[in-house]
């Protein structure tokens, strides 16, 4: 760790939002290129900061900063250059001279102690003289903020974000109860606001330390998917982090029900937010579930409808099974209508079917899938425009904040999509957050269709959404389980139905579309799978290398998408002269390399160009999943730019790389919704909790026209008899059993 005190010279670029910076320090007559996060620092302050000096590819010899403190100027010459840099605005290089050859070295303290002393300077009236000594103590504030705040270890970039939020109060706020930043400033975890506070003396036993605790292990429930926790489990996880009585936790927890910010039903125990989400969700479910009378022009008899969708079906050379139509006739005669089936089973045609038969009685259809790459895919089945959900409700980018959990739309309960039909699919992605802001934008009278496959992974997000609409037994319903014959012809498809089903599948290599190399060589596995993408692969199923996808069921390991990612990379788009490339943590980017969004981005703003690089269309949100590849790197702006489907642009400053990862290969969980012509999956051995039925079928049925499975035959196998899966604490069958009162609830 290097230490170097000096001057800030130049600043070469800041990030407003989180202090990133690349800027000049003199120090000892020697200018060093320093980044770092140093929000708040403006040039010609003087500081002193900690780091390592690093060799960057292009710009050479920088110090990487861990951490700065800013120092008061002591000499003349430094004040000087202090109020001369800007940093104090309306006084300027010459108006910084006349002050410091007026007061000398007692220049700081004047402008303090005497700010109307300023006004003996030509060139300052009284109103100046108050202004710069505003700006002076608040640059003091924060400076004193800032030193009291790494006592106890909060880095620069953090301790700003403090100040922001509570300003001079942030004494009191650490004093009194330092777990209220773990609810105010992002950034800031439990685990974080607990070392401050054991620093600070706050006992373990502390009222606020276990109302904290019990909210995070709660939110820590959310990130697994959770939308409560049984009491006990609940109990059991607090005492682990907090290591104190569960005798002592039981009663915060009646408090915090007390104070309406958890909800407890039946010894289950919700944060409250969750809570009201699956009991609003039930409640507009119950108000969409209705049948739509005749007024619409509706054939009285189902025979009647029957014959006529048949007529329709032959007029556009479409073929259905009767399970098919009962699933068009109850898309038309509910409100609220559940399509659920696996591959080649005929979802794809009966939503067609469903969209002709609207389309021709001249209704308004949306569609709408939850990622991009599950739109476009819709889009090309149906010959109908689909979007994301969020871009259907139209995002409000600037009013939204996922660091705090909310996200706004421009279409709500008061401002409702105005359509008359509404089908959404891939819903197994779909969580309870995203679910609830759907429903809200949609009107009693508008038909809801969901369709999806509910053996599919759940979603990301908190709940299990379709699983809970199924399980509910209170709507119209159709699941589709016939294998077409044209499916049949897909070893794909026929072993997914197997795997689900819980039956082995051959490993023979007979198949067309369905292979398995039996490898148990980590090293052996590396070289085939770039032998496959390289060369055997894309001339197989008609595609670039690109295009193929290696899907895994972990991130950490020799198998893992972080170990793949370096290697593949490597092969795929080596180091060239003429690509420039960037590194930021452990990561190379490189022009043209293929990268994926690994969070929601409600802000990042998208463009798409012509050919002539003229924007003909804009619009914000990036969303986890979304993939891309890399057009620039331009180190002169310091910023990346990343086309994405739909050509839609991105450009991100290098501070915001954390935001991406490559994804030559990435895990199962991400690849949902997503289609790629054909897909590679690495499987020798690894946790029992991943390995399982429902990974590998929802992996290969990622798979268009290939699958090659490279490792061992005994995990598939083992895969497939393994149906364990990670419960889900939900609730919402329950509360739409409530609502509907076809079932006690709890």
């Amino acid at each position: 760790m290097e230490t170097v005190s000096g001057y800030v010279d130049h600043i070469i670029f800041q990030n407003a939002e989180n202090g990133y910076t690349v800027m000049n320090l003199v120090s000892d007559g020697e200018e060093i290129t320093c980044v770092g996060m140093c929000r708040g620092l403006g040039q010609g302050e003087n500081i002193t900061a900690r780091g390592e000096f690093v060799e960057h590819p292009v710009y050479g010899r920088q110090l990487k900063i861990s951490g700065f403190q800013v120092t008061a100027p002591r000499d003349k010459v430094s004040m000087e250059r202090y109020l001369g840099s800007g940093a104090v605005k309306g006084v300027g290089a010459a108006l910084a001279a006349r002050i410091v050859k007026k007061f000398g070295d007692d220049t700081f303290r004047i402008i303090e102690e005497e700010p109307e002393r300023l006004t003996e300077v030509k060139g300052i009236s009284e109103r100046k003289a108050r202004e710069i000594a505003v700006q002076m103590e608040e640059k003091r504030e924060l400076r004193d903020a800032m030193v009291y705040l790494q006592q106890y270890g909060i880095s620069n970039a953090l301790a700003v974000k403090i100040y922001d939020t509570y300003g001079m109060e942030l004494y009191s706020v650490l004093k009194e109860n330092p777990y209220r930043l773990a609810e105010d400033v992002s950034g800031v975890g439990f685990r974080m606001a607990d070392e401050l506070a054991a620093r600070i003396g706050i006992h373990m036993d502390s009222d606020y330390r276990i109302r904290s605790g019990i909210f995070y292990t709660l939110t820590g429930a959310v990130g697994e998917g959770h939308c409560y926790l049984p009491r006990e489990v609940l109990l059991e996880r607090a005492h682990t982090l907090l290591n104190v009585e569960t005798e002592s936790i039981q009663p915060q927890i009646d408090n915090l029900v007390m104070d309406k910010k958890l909800v407890v039903k039946k010894d289950c125990v919700f944060a409250a937010s969750y809570y009201y989400a699956e009991l609003n969700c039930a409640r507009m479910l119950y108000e969409l579930n209705i049948p739509m009378d005749e007024a619409e022009n509706l054939p009285s008899q189902d025979a009647a409808l029957e014959k006529r969708l048949r007529e329709l079906a032959e007029s556009l050379n479409m073929e259905l099974d009767q399970l098919q139509l009962e699933a068009v006739t109850r898309s038309i005669r509910n409100g609220l209508f559940l399509l659920s089936g696996g591959p080649g089973t005929g979802k794809t045609t009966t939503i067609n079917m469903i969209i002709r038969y609207f389309d021709a009685a001249g209704l308004d259809i949306f569609l709408a899938a939850p990622t991009g790459r599950a739109a476009k895919r819709m889009t090309e089945a149906t010959g109908f425009e689909a979007r994301t959900i969020h871009r259907m409700l139209e995002l409000n980018s600037a009013l939204s904040d996922e660091t705090s959990r909310k996200v706004r739309f421009e279409r709500n309960e008061e401002n409702p999509l105005e359509a008359d039909v509404i089908i959404i699919d891939e819903m197994s992605m779909v969580d309870i957050q995203l679910f609830q802001a759907l429903l809200r934008a949609v009107t009693p009278g508008t038909r809801l269709i969901l369709v999806g496959d509910v053996d599919q992974l759940p979603s990301v997000g908190p709940g299990q959404v379709l699983r809970d609409l199924i399980e509910s037994g209170a709507f119209p319903m159709v699941t589709l389980r016939k294998i077409f014959r044209q499916a049949e012809k897909s070893d794909i498809i026929v072993n997914a139905h197997r795997i689900n089903s819980g039956q082995q599948i051959m490993l023979d290599n007979k198949s067309r579309d369905f292979f398995h190399l039996e490898r148990n060589d980590v090293n052996v596995i590396y070289k085939h799978m770039i032998q496959l993408i390289q060369e055997k692969l894309p001339k197989y199923v008609k595609a670039t290398p690109f295009d193929i996808q290696v899907l895994t069921p972990m991130r950490k390991g020799p198998l893992g998408c972080e170990t793949l990612n370096g290697i593949l990379q490597r092969y795929l788009n080596p180091p060239d002269a003429g690509k420039k490339e960037y590194i930021s943590g452990d990561t190379v980017y490189r022009e043209g390399d293929k990268v994926m969004q690994v969070k929601n981005d409600y802000q990042l703003e998208w463009e798409v160009v012509s050919r002539y690089g003229i924007p003909v269309d804009r619009g914000t949100g990036v969303f986890n999943g979304d993939m891309g590849r890399i057009l620039e790197i331009n180190d002169a702006v310091s910023q990346m730019v990343v086309e994405y489907d739909e050509q839609r642009r991105v450009s991100y400053p290098f501070s915001m790389l954390e935001e991406l990862e490559l994804c030559y290969a990435v895990t199962i969980h991400k690849a949902q919704g997503s289609e790629y012509p054909a897909v590679i999956l690495p499987l020798l051995s690894g946790p029992k909790m991943l390995f399982n039925r429902n990974l590998l079928y929802t992996a290969i049925t990622r798979a268009k026209s290939c699958v090659t499975i490279l490792g061992s035959s005994d995990t598939v196998r083992g895969m497939i008899d393994n149906v364990s899966e990670n419960r889900r604490y939900t609730a919402l069958a329950q509360r739409i059993q409530e609502v509907m009162n076809v079932g006690e609830g709890f």
